[in-house]
Formats: C-alpha cells, sequence, structure tokens
C-alpha cells in the first residue's frame, strides 16, 4: 500500500481487510480503526531463513506486524523519512534504517564482499554498518528514515555515481557497487573519516543520498 507522507518526518499508511505491513518497533505514532501489532519473528515476508540470515548478519532489527483495518502515522526518532516505490527490482538498506514496508514485499539479506570483493567488506567496516545489508524485493512501498533531507540520483549506464559512504542510505536496480579512492595508501592511514573513500555505484538505477555523515 502506498504512504502518504503527512510532513518530512511523519508518513500514514492505510490498511484492508487481508493486507499487511511490517515497521520498526517503536515506529507506531497513532492509528485509527481496528489495527493489531504483534512481534515479528519470522523474518518478515522471507520466512525462517529470512530470520536466520538477519541474525547471521546482525541486521536483527526487531519488526512488527501491522494488520487489520484503518491508518496508522508512522515516525522514529524525528528522523527525515523517505518513502520509495519498487516496481519489482530490489531495494538495498541497512536494517535500522527501515522505518515501514509492504507485507508483500520479499525480505533477504546480501553480503556485501559480492559486490566488489574484498573492497565491499572494507565497505562495511568504512560505514561501520556491517558486512551484511537487507533487501526488498517486489512491488510496493518502503519508509525509509535519514538524517536531514534525501536526494534521489539517477545511475546510468556507462556513468558511475560516487557518494561519500556515511551519506549513503539505499539504492535500487541492477547496481553494482565497489570503494574506491584518489588517494594514495599512505595517504589513507590514519584516517578515521569515510571521506578517505568513496562509494562507486554503476549500472543502472538510483541512489538516495542523506544531507548528513550521522549513521543513525
Amino acid at each position: 500500500m502506498p504512504f502518504r507522507e503527512i510532513n518530512s518526518k511523519m508518513v500514514e499508511a492505510t490498511l484492508g481487510p487481508g493486507q499487511k505491513m511490517f515497521s520498526q518497533r517503536g515506529a507506531m505514532l497513532a492509528y485509527r480503526g481496528e489495527v493489531s501489532f504483534t512481534p515479528n519473528m519470522q523474518g518478515g515476508q522471507g520466512g525462517l531463513m529470512s530470520m536466520i540470515g538477519r541474525r547471521v548478519a546482525n541486521e536483527a532489527t526487531p519488526l512488527m506486524t501491522v494488520e487489520g483495518n484503518g491508518t496508522v502515522m508512522f515516525g522514529h526518532g524525528g528522523h527525515h523519512i523517505q518513502v520509495i516505490q519498487l516496481t519489482g527490482d530490489t531495494l538495498y538498506v541497512e536494517a535500522d534504517r527501515l522505518l515501514a514496508f509492504d507485507g508483500t514485499l520479499q525480505q533477504g539479506t546480501m553480503f556485501m564482499g559480492s559486490q566488489g570483493g574484498v573492497m565491499g567488506m572494507v565497505r562495511g567496516q568504512v560505514t561501520g554498518q556491517g558486512l551484511f545489508t537487507t533487501t526488498l524485493k517486489g512491488h510496493g512501498a518502503v519508509a525509509v528514515m535519514a538524517h536531514g533531507g534525501v536526494i534521489e540520483l539517477p545511475i546510468i549506464p556507462g556513468r558511475a555515481v560516487h557518494v561519500d559512504p556515511q551519506a549513503y542510505v539505499a539504492h535500487h536496480g541492477d547496481v553494482r557497487n565497489k570503494l574506491s579512492t584518489a588517494l594514495g595508501w599512505r595517504d589513507m592511514v590514519g584516517r578515521g573519516s569515510g571521506e578517505a573513500f568513496q562509494l562507486e555505484l554503476s549500472g543502472s538505477g538510483a541512489v538516495y543520498v542523506q544531507a548528513s555523515e550521522e549513521k543513525l
């Protein structure tokens, strides 16, 4: 179901009979109608294997299953909320950035080393986000959280987009990512900032960038 943006920090979703969605625990602000909220122990739509993957990946942000007939308002920590509409493709996003998403979306995890090899693993350490990321695939809406506003940058074949790893929020589409730098290895030693590296995304899709280098 689509989200209605109330303001930059709150969204509203409408649920009907037979529909369900998942949200981060503590993200419900208010609701109208007959709506139930239950802890989700099965890893979302991905089932048991998704749950196991999330545990191994340390992507075990607690989720709630939301069902019923009514409207629910979501927000969390005063963070900016970006609504992303998926049309059959896959969204790659850190679990702690997920506010709420359609129950029809298939959830899983991806080992970041599989995109960019060893440098993919280095990216996880540089960003402080671990070696895995959460995936959501299918047709539906996702509400993600970020610091400050968010801009969507298109990724076009033959024209890679370079992003500060600390400002990266999520991406979708047929996209490859790797960590790169224009600096010599000697220049990077001792740097604590992610600015020593750039996250290079290429292919076809879009990347979402926040107006901050602060992690949630």
